[in-house]
Order: structure tokens, then C-alpha cells, then sequence
């Protein structure tokens, strides 16, 4: 895009004519608009600014600044510092700002605000957020379970700006074709309806039929306004995350990041485990402990690969177990989501059932070889747990990847150090290398972000029509390669260092999947090429 056309365009560049006092707000004085200054000149300069903020949080409001005015910029430093800005823009810095969207709302940033109690309002408020622009992307949150903070209500929305941000800076998805948007269903945290700066509906949250009926005229009127749009449902409550996705994903391209690419991603990191062991997925036996949307949620996907690598879905459950506040989860609990009952054990089973509410009496009892941390239960993987662990293999698959970081279960320290460098660690947030008796132990990120971004990219680029399960296993496989699996210490997951390679990659075989199934609408039937001819650069 030339020089003039960004400046000209309203979605990518608000206005570089900044007055003086606006140049020392940015941080960018001295800095030229963009036909008389380069966007290297530029970008170096606001990196200059953006070190000499205090703390994150105003590092964050600082990028948030320049995303507000130039997106174009904004994008480009993005890519060239994505390491560093990634915890900044998105998790964990980003659950300080919903905390206090209201207090600080400046932009509505092409969001879309849904109103539950006016349905009659959807398809004038998507209209108003799209503008001349042809969507492709929407991430919608109704903000019940912001990442490890809860219900957030309206201010929720902040996450699904950030999470584009994220699908923009990772896999190159034109900015002007996404749109972040928030369903107001209320909320039920007491804090918010007292707080008179609150901008969402003051009200405990609706369920039910009413729920129910406008999320599905939220999704018609979508669909029909934007045909080939790919709907992404991020921080939904436990209650309705997994019946939204169900209900819609064979029916339309959908995709639910905690319960799909949380799956996706730990699969990935297993398999990279497997790799360097040489064992059988379907050899390992699973311990689940959180069950939220999130945990159910990746122990339905390593299930669903074992049953793809040849285990009845019967034989497949024996390998897996649950663990979430009631403790292990029998199926005489009356509490059960739809989704931790597949996993729900018979009580029968277990001698000493009453003693199944500790995890180190749960690992002791069923013999995990891998364990998995949903729970944003802090410390919970204590040194016996992990030691415990170690009693049952050689080279246990140990993922604390709860967030933020004051959530995790253990950090990848811990779990090094209490398994004298035995076990595999993958954690929730970012981590750096450990060094342990000689041996530096890089440290992959359950990131999400490996995934959904280049997920997102093969979606649109080959049209595909639905997102099925071989399409994720897809995704999942495609993680292996990016690292030596046989230098001492290497990680299980691709650090996220690598992420735009990853995320290409990514996109590649989802894309070529969903070709392979028929389901890919694109014109272009090289998937590689429909792939790059889709990537967008951020430059004048």
C-alpha cells in the first residue's frame, strides 16, 4: 500500500498530523508522517519511547496509542518485537486493562457492542462496526470467563481485540477484515453493577431461552451479512462455551479458542514429547486436573487422537481422568457438565473413592503419565506431585498452563528441578530457559497463539466451508519440526519466537486438509500459494 493510500485509509491510519502535545502523549516527537519519514524511522523511535515506560501496564496504554492512530505502525512493531510485546498486548498485561476498561475507554476500536436486551439492534450495530469493510474474522466473547479472571462483562471486549491483534501480528490477517464484539449479557459481579463508570448493562447475567435465541440471531444476521466469514468464540462461561460450539460447528466455519485451541496446542506439545521418547500417544494415560471449558476441552482432543491412532473411543476414555473442585469426577455427581461427563469415573472402580478429592492421591491411585493444569489452582503441583509423577515414568509430560502467572500450578523451575530434569514442561505463560546441571532447558509455551492465528489464515485462505476435527489434528501435527527434538533440553512446543514461520505452516496444512476434503471454496487450488497471496504485510 502506497504512502498516500494509508494515510488516506481511516481504518489504518486515523491521522499522523499529531499536534506537538499529541506527539509527547505517542511518544513520537520528532516523528514525521509516514510519506516524508520511513516506518523503520518511525517504529525504531516509538521503541525508544515504549523502553522508557515504567511498568507494563503503561507500556500497554502506550502501544494502545499508536494502535488507536496508526495501525499500519502499530503492526510493524508488533512483528519486529513480537517476543516482548506479546505478554504486553495480550496476556497476561491485557486482564489488567479489562479490569479497568470503563475508567479507561478512549476508542471503541471497530468493536461491536451487542446489546441482549435489544436483538432488534444486531444487524444495524454489525453494520455500524463494518463500515465499507468486507469481514472475514469476528471474535466474539460474552466475557463470562475472562482467561484466570472471570466475568468481566462488557469490558470483555478488550479481549477480543487482542486476540486479533494477535491473529494480525502472528499469521498477517488483514486488520481491515476483522472485527472485535462483545455480547452484553449482563454480568454478576457486584463490583461492576456498583461501579457508576460502568459502561455495560447493570443487570446479572441472562440465560436460558433468551440467551440461547440471541445467539443464534446474532449468527444468522452474521452470516448473512458477511458470507465468508470465519466466527471465533473466545472466554464463553463453562455452561454455554461447549453447546455454542456444538451447535454451530457443523454447520458453519467456527472455531472455540479455549476449548479447540488450548487442545490443539498441548497436543502439539505432547507429540513433540512422543517424539523425543519414542513412545505411543496411546500408551500414555491422561490426568486432567481443572475441568473447566478449557480442560475438557483438550482432554476431548488427545482423546480424539487416540481413537484416530486406534483405540475404540471406549478403550480411549480408560486412559483419561478428571480432576476439578468436587475432586476425581464420578458419574454419580449430580454437578457434571456435558463436557466432564465422557471423562467421569464409576466409584466402584476405587477401593479408596473417599480419598479421590487429593491430586497426589489421585496420581498415586490411577498412575498418570501425563498431567495437564487447568485449574488456576496456584502451587497446586507441589514438589510430591511432581516426584509422584516421576514414580510413574521415566519422562512424565508435566503442562502447568494456567494464567495469568500468579495462577500457574507450578513454574517450569519447579518442575525441572523436583524432576531432577526428567519431566516435560510446557507452561501458560511464558517461561525462560532454565538451566539444570549443565543442561539449558528451553522452555515452550502452551501458547495458543501457535495455533489459532495460522488456523485462522488456512480458514480464510482456502474458504474451507467447516473446521473439522482432521483439520485440527492437522494443525497439531504441524507443530513438530520447527525444533531439534534430540539437543538435550529442547523444548516440546516451538518457542513462540517462531511463530509467523509456525504459523504459516499452520495455515498450510489446514488449508491442504480441508482441500483434501472437499471443503475448501477458494478459487486458488494451490493451498501454499492461496496461503502467501492472503498474508499481510504491514508497510507504506
Amino acid at each position: 500500500m502506497r504512502a498516500h493510500e494509508v494515510l488516506n485509509n481511516p481504518f489504518l491510519n486515523k491521522g499522523t498530523a499529531f499536534t506537538m502535545e499529541e506527539r509527547k502523549e505517542l511518544g513520537l516527537v520528532g516523528i514525521l508522517p509516514p510519506y516524508v519519514q520511513t516506518i523503520e524511522e518511525q517504529a525504531e523511535q516509538a521503541y525508544q519511547h515504549f523502553l522508557r515506560k515504567p511498568s507494563n501496564l503503561e507500556k500497554r496504554h502506550f502501544l494502545m496509542e499508536i494502535f488507536n492512530t496508526n495501525r499500519t505502525l502499530f503492526y510493524y512493531l508488533f512483528n519486529q518485537h513480537i517476543v516482548e510485546f506479546n505478554p504486553i498486548v495480550y496476556d497476561p498485561v491485557i486482564a489488567e486493562t479489562i479490569e479497568e476498561y470503563s475508567e479507561l475507554y478512549v476508542d471503541p476500536q471497530y468493536a461491536a457492542y451487542l446489546d441482549i436486551n435489544h436483538p432488534e439492534n444486531i444487524e444495524e450495530t454489525l453494520k455500524n462496526a463494518a463500515g465499507d469493510r468486507d469481514i472475514r474474522l469476528i471474535v466474539a466473547t460474552d466475557a463470562e470467563g475472562i482467561l484466570g479472571i472471570g466475568d468481566w462483562g462488557v469490558q470483555g471486549v478488550d479481549i477480543s481485540v487482542g486476540k486479533l491483534m494477535v491473529y494480525t501480528a502472528a499469521a498477517g490477517i488483514d486488520p481491515s477484515c476483522v472485527m472485535p464484539l462483545v455480547i452484553d449479557a449482563g454480568t454478576n459481579r457486584e463490583e461492576l453493577l456498583n461501579n457508576p463508570m460502568y459502561l455495560g448493562n447493570r443487570h446479572e447475567r441472562v440465560r436460558g431461552e433468551k440467551y440461547d435465541a440471541f445467539i443464534d440471531q446474532f449468527v444468522q444476521t452474521a452470516e448473512n451479512l458477511f458470507p465468508k466469514l470465519y466466527l471465533h468464540w473466545e472466554d464463553f462461561g463453562r455452561s454455554t462455551a461447549a453447546d455454542i460450539l456444538n451447535r454451530y460447528k457443523k454447520e458453519i466455519p467456527t472455531f472455540n479458542d479455549d476449548i479447540q485451541g488450548t487442545g490443539i496446542v498441548v497436543l502439539g506439545g505432547i507429540f513433540g514429547a512422543m517424539d523425543i521418547t519414542g513412545e505411543k500417544l496411546t500408551d500414555q494415560v491422561y490426568l486432567c486436573y481443572g475441568g473447566g471449558s478449557a480442560g475438557a476441552g483438550i482432554a476431548d482432543r488427545v482423546h480424539a487422537e487416540m481413537v484416530s491412532e486406534g483405540l475404540s473411543s471406549e478403550e480411549a476414555y480408560k486412559h483419561f481422568f478428571m480432576i476439578d473442585k468436587q475432586g476425581l469426577l464420578f458419574d454419580d455427581m449430580e454437578d457434571l457438565t456435558p463436557a466432564q461427563k465422557p471423562f467421569a469415573k464409576k466409584r466402584a472402580d476405587f477401593e479408596n473413592a473417599g480419598d479421590m478429592t487429593s491430586l497426589l492421591e489421585v496420581i498415586k491411585a490411577v498412575k498418570p503419565t501425563i498431567l495437564v493444569g487447568t485449574s488456576t489452582n496456584a502451587g497446586a503441583f507441589t514438589k510430591e506431585v511432581v516426584e509422584a509423577m516421576c514414580a510413574n515414568t521415566e519422562r512424565p509430560v508435566i503442562f502447568p498452563i494456567s494464567n495469568p502467572t500468579k495462577k500457574l500450578e507450578a513454574t517450569a523451575q519447579q518442575v525441572i528441578e523436583w524432576s531432577d530434569g526428567k519431566a516435560f514442561v510446557a507452561t501458560g505463560v511464558p517461561s525462560g530457559t532454565i538451566s539444570y546441571k549443565g543442561v539449558d532447558y528451553e522452555i515452550g509455551q502452551a501458547n495458543n497463539a501457535l495455533i489459532y492465528p495460522g488456523l485462522g489464515l488456512g480458514m480464510l485462505a482456502s474458504e474451507a466451508s467447516l473446521l473439522t476435527d482432521e483439520m485440527i489434528g492437522a494443525a497439531a501435527h504441524s507443530l513438530s519440526g520447527i525444533v531439534n527434538p534430540g539437543q538435550p533440553g529442547a523444548p516440546v512446543l516451538p518457542p513462540f519466537k517462531y511463530v509467523a514461520d509456525v504459523s504459516i505452516k499452520v495455515a498450510e496444512a489446514v488449508a491442504k486438509k480441508a482441500q483434501e476434503q472437499g471443503l475448501a471454496q477458494a478459487e486458488e487450488k494451490d493451498m501454499a500459494k492461496a496461503v502467501r497471496d492472503l498474508k499481510w504485510y504491514p508497510e507504506y
